[in-house]
């Protein structure tokens, strides 16, 4: 069992937060891009908002 503190960490394009390596994102880990489904969410809505 590793530390958290020596997992992989990225950070968030839409809240700039870092946030880590987790279990369930082992296959797909070079794909994930946000830290969170709302965060996903909030970046879809701003790509189509037309202000």
């Amino acid at each position: 069992m590793r530390k958290k503190s020596e997992l992989p960490q990225k950070i968030c394009p839409v809240c700039q937060r870092p946030f880590t390596w987790r279990k369930k994102w082992q296959r797909d880990w070079e794909n994930i891009k946000y830290c969170s489904k709302r965060c996903a969410k909030k970046a879809s809505t701003q790509l189509w908002s037309h202000d």
